[in-house]
């Protein structure tokens, strides 16, 4: 008798067909074959068991091949709806080089672009001059890269044709002239790459020792009885500013979480310093700050008649005004954030019985940080910024570079560093440096946070970057004497030079765009030049890895961060010579896009304190200013929308596929990976498939913003892994 289990045991490979009508059916494979299951004919079934049929083995066959022909024909869609949105692209598009808005030299712009050019335009002719000696024999694996080997064929007797001879020539160059220097400039950037590697670790173990020791400022005494404001607690006179200009998607949101914050009315004044040439803007911002003051506020607006130095004179003016010698401290707030109503009772208390105190500062958080892939991706390096770079340097080194916002100053700090100057683009950190140098120590509270919003188009985020990597080497020239004169420790000179500036701010976009841009490609043409896989491969992993431990929600994004970042690496690297040398566009200065996105809790503080106007009081009416508005916004609409192509990503893609394209002729695996999915990030870029782009509609009858998505392709994590997948199945 059969056991039980043998019975009801069955071993065949039913495979189910639906078939509705011959254009529709599917087959579902319900057990796969046995390797037992091909070793008897059809008539030698053993005992217990059963074999396949024919039949079942076929339909199993053909739905291997349904599968496969399902593959092929989403690669064939993938590929043409790529081709169709790059024609669109090219089309409709319009090159960063026809931007007349910049104030700059185009020569001097357009020197970058031509070197790079330059570059692809000989690697194109490279790659056709090594595709032909390849199929003549010439190739040259890594282990066919020996003296033996090249004196082998650059014998004169090995001659035997005018190309043989021609390539021969040019094997003797590549080894005798271009490799040793290559190599040196390789050896070079890897050492720096090792260096700045080395810091990074650093950092993260001391953010590490934080975390462990449970380490963060505390301050001296809790602040209570809010209402009373003079005898039990510590309240001094705080003055808040907003410096806006032309921000009208963000004002409101902002002015009202300012005015929404606990602190004693009497002991607060609010300086909303609009710098808006728009007349719209400035009638849209006064009204507010009218609605406020009748709510009780005690606000002020303030514009200015002559607009020079940007956002550092605007400072500078307000604190000019007579009234500023009545307050102690001052909280800065740029027009997108939104701070907490406790914002002010968890930062100044730590300045309390600690003169030495100059700056308290309030890390960010974002509302918008899981719009898109780029928004993704900038959480990444400012969380890493805040969690691991000015927390462990605040407590450290009690210095850091203040961020322009979300931070509170002792006026007295200010006046004694010299208050805001605008001699570069990055004040925050100009005032940050001369504040140290005369002895004031920085406090970061990592626990108070402070809403913003992350820009959504790389238009935006492009024009921010490059002011936030081209300010801080102009600063370095001007504060370089200032350093070495000053009375500070030796160990904070050499921090400030070495560290702040030279390591962070020159160095990291240098070799990014040297070694992984220039250099690598270079290596495929010059083969006797050799960069290590563990530089390609290994070290960038590793470092992606600690940048995103302080986020680690955002893992999955680790591939698309480092490719990213790389191809980011061409704005900064411009960026830094332009302010290192002081070219044209060293000391532009653009608003960054705002999209005028609010948390819940800012919308809720909007509606639960209407605006009661009180009698007699006159009022701007602002009926005809909406109407003219809406419809200035639908002639907008009804204009052609141009795209962005960036020119430098395009050509810097073409390099890299192109260096992809050779390193199949010596067979390097990983630097062909590496240069194909850089070459692809940079395509997207180039093309403006990351981000999006949106524009901001004002409602006459609701009086309410609603944003408007303009029809233009965004790339998402599903589009990332999509393409992804489809480059792995080409591999």
């Amino acid at each position: 008798m059969a056991p039980w289990w043998g019975e009801e045991s069955h071993r065949g490979t039913p495979v189910v067909v639906k078939m509705e009508n011959p254009n529709n059916w599917s087959m579902v494979e319900i057990e796969s074959p046995s390797d037992e299951d091909f070793m008897y004919p059809n008539d030698a079934v053993p005992k217990g068991g059963r074999n396949k049929n024919a039949k079942q083995l076929t339909w199993v066959i053909l739905l291997k091949a349904h599968k496969a022909a399902g593959c092929l024909a989403s690669i064939a869609a993938a590929f043409v709806s790529l081709a169709a949105i790059v024609r669109r692209r090219i089309a409709s598009g319009r090159t960063d080089s026809a931007d007349t808005s910049l104030a700059e030299n185009p020569k001097i712009k357009s020197r970058f672009y031509s070197s790079i050019k330059a570059v692809l335009l000989l690697s194109l002719l490279l790659l056709g001059f090594e595709f032909a000696a390849y199929f003549k024999g010439w190739h040259f694996g890594a282990p066919d890269l020996h003296l033996g080997r090249l004196y082998a064929v650059t014998n004169a007797f090995a001659v035997k044709d005018f190309f043989n001879l021609l390539y021969s020539t040019w094997v003797s160059i590549r080894v005798g002239y271009l490799a040793p220097p290559l190599q040196f400039l390789i050896n070079a950037c890897i050492l720096l790459f090792l260096i700045q590697s080395l810091d990074r670790l650093v950092l993260c173990v001391g953010c590490f020792w934080i975390k462990l020791r449970n380490i963060k400022p505390v301050a001296k005494q809790d602040l209570f009885n809010l209402e009373s404001g003079d005898g039990d607690g510590y309240f001094p006179m705080v003055l808040v500013q907003i410096p806006m200009c032309n921000e009208k998607e963000v004002y409101q949101q902002s002015i009202a979480a300012v005015c929404n914050m606990d602190w004693p009315k009497g002991r607060m004044l609010i300086q909303v310093l609009d710098d808006s040439d728009d007349t719209t803007a400035q009638l849209l911002i006064k009204e507010e700050v009218h609605k406020w003051q009748q709510n009780g506020a005690n606000i002020v607006y303030r514009h200015r008649v002559i607009r020079d130095g940007y956002k550092a004179g605007n400072l500078k003016s307000a604190m000019s005004c007579s009234y500023v010698k009545d307050y102690e401290f001052v909280a800065i707030f740029d027009a997108d954030f939104q701070p907490n109503p406790d914002f002010l009772m968890r930062t100044v208390p730590h300045f309390q019985d600690n003169d030495e105190v100059g700056l308290v500062q309030a890390r960010w958080s974002f509302v918008n940080k899981e719009e898109n892939l780029l928004t993704r991706l900038q959480l990444i390096n400012l969380a890493f910024h805040f969690e691991v770079e000015q927390q462990v340097n605040g407590h450290f080194l009690n210095f850091f570079g203040f961020n322009g916002t979300a931070g509170v100053w002792r006026i007295k700090a200010l006046e004694e560093s010299g208050g805001w100057m605008e001699r570069t683009t990055v004040e925050d950190m100009d005032i940050a440096v001369r504040a140290h140098l005369h002895g004031w120590k920085f406090v970061f509270l990592n626990d108070v946070e402070c809403q913003c919003e992350l820009p959504e188009s790389y238009e935006a985020y492009r024009k921010q970057q490059h002011r936030w990597h081209s300010g801080p080497m102009q600063l370095f020239r001007l504060c370089l004497p200032a350093i070495i004169k000053s009375k500070i420790s030796v160990w904070k000179k050499a921090n400030m030079i070495f560290l702040f500036f030279l390591l962070r701010k020159l160095i990291l976009p240098f070799y990014s765009f040297t070694l992984f841009c220039i250099i690598l490609p270079m290596t495929m043409f010059v083969p006797e030049a050799t960069l290590p896989s563990w530089v390609v491969c290994y070290i960038p992993a590793a470092m992606s890895f600690l940048n995103i431990m302080p986020a680690p929600k955002s893992f999955p994004f680790i591939v698309p961060y480092l490719l990213f970042e790389n191809t980011m690496s061409v704005t900064k690297f411009n960026a830094m010579i332009s302010g290192l040398f002081q070219l044209g566009s060293a000391y532009e200065w653009v608003v960054t896009k705002k999209s005028g996105r609010s948390s819940e809790g800012d919308l809720l503080s909007l509606v639960e304190k209407p605006s009661t106007h009180q009698r007699g009081s006159s009022e701007p009416n602002l009926e005809e200013l909406r109407e003219e508005i809406e419809q200035q916004m639908q002639k907008d609409s009804r204009k052609k929308k141009h795209n962005r192509i960036y020119t430098k990503e395009l050509a810097l893609a073409f390099l890299l596929l192109t260096a992809a394209a050779r390193s199949l002729l010596s067979a390097q695996g990983i630097h062909f990976y590496f240069l194909l999915f850089q070459g692809i990030s940079f395509l997207l870029v180039g093309l403006d498939l990351i981000g999006e782009q949106k524009c901001r509609k004002l409602d006459g009858n609701a009086g309410e913003t609603n944003a408007i998505k303009l029809k233009m392709p965004a790339l998402g994590f599903a589009s990332v892994k999509k393409w992804l997948g489809l480059s792995l199945f080409l591999l």
